[in-house]
């Protein structure tokens, strides 16, 4: 594939193929020097042989002469380097682990590269097992611990389990009915339930540039095999188009990008999956792993972070699923302002424009991770975890709770006003509605620049292009006279009616700044002699806080969608992912309302069909209505803390 063509080819993998390769600066070395590496086929209880690469502390290497806890990860993505010569540059999911000493283990998964049998989508979770045959992630892992246990020398007897994205999910499902030397597991954006609000689908849209993107990639292999360095994929051509937007609009229905010559030419079964099952039916339910977080007895950390585009609610998903069926367990849930597995690499200070004042990844490696590790499985003092640790982006500070969301937040709604005036008090007009015409021909674009991917700052980006377009509702506060702290999920409440029999309402939460903000240091705003990059001007910088689209025609039920009645006024309620954002004194809050946001997500034809095979004749314009008076009132619900 040519470079820049990879269409957030990073989905479930952006920097995390395995634990292995995440621990940032050390000697090139300093894995060869100062571990052993072993591999194993180790046998499951079904016969199938899962390929592992085992990194064992060489005697006298560290300060801590052992014996040594297991640190282990799962993942489809490959344990590479393959070979007991072969090493990566780095172990762990960082450097202080790495150079701690733990017995580092990448397990390849079920049907994956070196690994034999069937890899499924999420490998659905078995309750009742009632043969050997009846294998899944958590038997799996039940095998390969008492494996280790018996065969690597010098452990002590303790296990943790960790992984980003999938390897994340793995680590969820592996805790199931766990092995009883499992200590410590810390899913980070775990997948949790595929069809909301994680990589698959949206508030019943599909994610469409991130899972073409990642499935031109992601293929089904003949297993067991030791990958190449680059195996398969979409090649694009010089006749495709870099830029997604026109790319991918020009592709048509999104069945083409399945069956087209030019696309993925019927090749991808994993792809036709996530793309066919456009409602929430048996493949999907059976796929929600938080329904079966049962018997951990691990301890357990949820990491994710506030903008990642991929596995935004599998961490809230799988910690409460945790407390649910698990009550007691240490169970702590940690966010920061962090992209997709960011908070694994970097110093986490900013993102895209937004600066966040402090090296919050570096923070979290050391004061949280670390010690939660270094206390489960090396019994090094108790560091006691919160039951939330949260940055509160905003204000730019860590925020730590008993409960998540806190208890002590209320709900309040923002509500829509003439004149594009939105406030805490309800509108008392007995008539008023706002309407546009939505045109998926011509469709509300994500982002205000071009791009290949899906850009992961576009979680926080400047959304002022898109107040310029008539098919967008704005509606904004008054300069706030203290500040506005919102913790926890956010709920659009509309009452709409549309001319079409379907429907999508995307529905965006931003901070705007004050138009005396300050600009970085060096831009050249205001220099009409600008001959570089365009300059940034942050005064009335809209940031996005958090949006997310709903399907209306899902409105009364996920399982069974309904079409809208042309011009009837219907109630579309939705739920977005949480947020820890304090609005500051003199920002305006900036609610906007659309029906498209391409090509994060698929176009909706504004019929009522399955849109996967939608002829083009279906898509067609609708004049779309928000109503916004005293008998049909639209706003977004958000919980509010109360002053300090």
């Amino acid at each position: 594939m040519k470079a820049g063509l990879c269409f957030a080819a990073g989905l479930f993998l952006t920097g995390i193929s395995s634990a292995i390769a995440q621990a940032p600066a050390a000697s090139d070395d300093f894995v060869r020097t100062h571990y052993a590496k072993y591999e194993y086929r180790i046998p499951m209880r079904d016969g199938a042989k899962m390929f592992a690469a085992v990194y064992v502390p060489k005697m006298g290497a560290f300060k801590d002469p052992g014996p040594y806890p297991f640190l282990m990860t799962k993942t489809p993505y490959s344990c590479g380097p393959y070979g007991v010569d072969n090493f990566p540059q780095r172990v762990g999911p960082s450097r202080e682990l790495m150079e701690s000493g733990y017995i580092f283990v990448c397990e390849d998964a079920r049907g994956r590269n070196a690994s034999e049998g069937v890899f499924q989508e999420m490998n659905v979770h078995i309750d009742d097992k009632k043969s050997p045959k009846d294998v899944d992630e958590s038997s799996d892992m039940y095998d390969t611990v008492e494996f280790l246990l018996k065969n690597v020398p010098n452990n002590n007897g303790k296990v943790g389990i960790t992984g980003i994205s999938y390897p994340g999910f793995y680590t969820s499902a592996s805790i199931i009915d766990s092995h009883p030397a499992i200590k410590a597991a810390s899913p980070q954006a775990p997948m949790s339930d595929l069809f909301f609000n994680d990589d698959a689908y949206h508030g019943g849209t599909f994610m469409l540039s991130a899972n073409y993107g990642f499935y031109r990639n992601f293929y089904p292999q003949k297993n067991p095999v030791i990958p190449a360095a680059r195996s398969g994929g979409h090649e694009a051509s010089s006749s495709e188009n870099p830029d997604s937007y026109a790319m991918l609009l020009a592709a048509g229905p999104t069945g083409n990008l399945d069956t087209g010559k030019e696309y993925l030419d019927g090749k991808n079964w994993l792809f036709h999956d996530q793309l066919a099952h456009t409602a929430y039916d048996d493949y999907w339910q059976k796929r929600d792993l938080s329904r079966h977080m049962k018997n951990v007895h691990a301890a357990t950390m949820e990491v994710g972070g506030w903008f990642d585009a991929e596995d935004l609610s599998g961490p809230f998903k799988t910690f409460h699923a945790i407390d649910q069926y698990n009550p007691g367990n240490q169970n702590t849930l940690v966010v920061g302002p962090w992209t997709h597995g960011g908070w694994s690499r970097g110093d986490g200070d900013h993102l895209g424009d937004v600066i966040f004042n402090a090296k919050t990844g570096v923070f979290y490696r050391e004061k949280i991770e670390f010690p939660f590790f270094e206390h489960y499985l090396k019994d090094k003092p108790e560091s006691a975890l919160p039951k939330a640790y949260v940055f509160e982006t905003g204000t730019n500070v860590w925020r730590t709770y008993d409960a998540w969301p806190p208890k002590q937040a209320t709900a309040k709604t923002l509500y829509f006003h003439a004149d594009g005036k939105l406030s805490f008090d309800p509108p008392t007009e007995k008539t008023g509605v706002d309407e546009y015409v939505s045109d998926p021909a011509h469709p509300v674009p994500f982002v205000g620049y071009p791009t290949d991917t899906v850009p992961q700052r576009y979680m926080a980006d400047d959304q002022r292009f898109a107040t310029t377009r008539s098919d967008v509702l704005v509606y904004e506060s008054e300069p706030l006279t203290e500040d506005v702290t919102i913790s926890g999920p956010v709920r659009p409440k509309l009452k709409i009616a549309s001319t079409g029999t379907d429907a999508d309402f995307v529905v965006k939460l931003i901070d705007v700044y004050p138009y005396d903000y300050s600009n970085p240091e060096g831009t050249e705003s205001g220099n009409k002699r600008v001959l570089g990059a365009a300059p940034l001007v942050m005064g009335g910088y809209q940031q996005l806080v958090r949006g997310e689209p709903m399907r209306a025609k899902f409105r009364d039920s996920w399982e069974k969608p309904t079409p809208l009645t042309p011009g009837k006024i219907t109630t579309v309620n939705s739920e977005m992912p949480d947020v820890n954002h304090t609005f500051r004194v003199g920002h305006r809050i900036m609610v906007q309302v659309q029906s498209s946001w391409f090509p994060l997500i698929d176009r909706n034809p504004q019929t009522f069909t399955d849109i996967p095979t939608a002829k083009p004749e279906q898509f067609v314009k609708a004049t779309e209505s928000v109503y916004r008076n005293s008998s049909a009132a639209s706003g977004v619900e958000v919980l509010v803390l109360p002053k300090p």
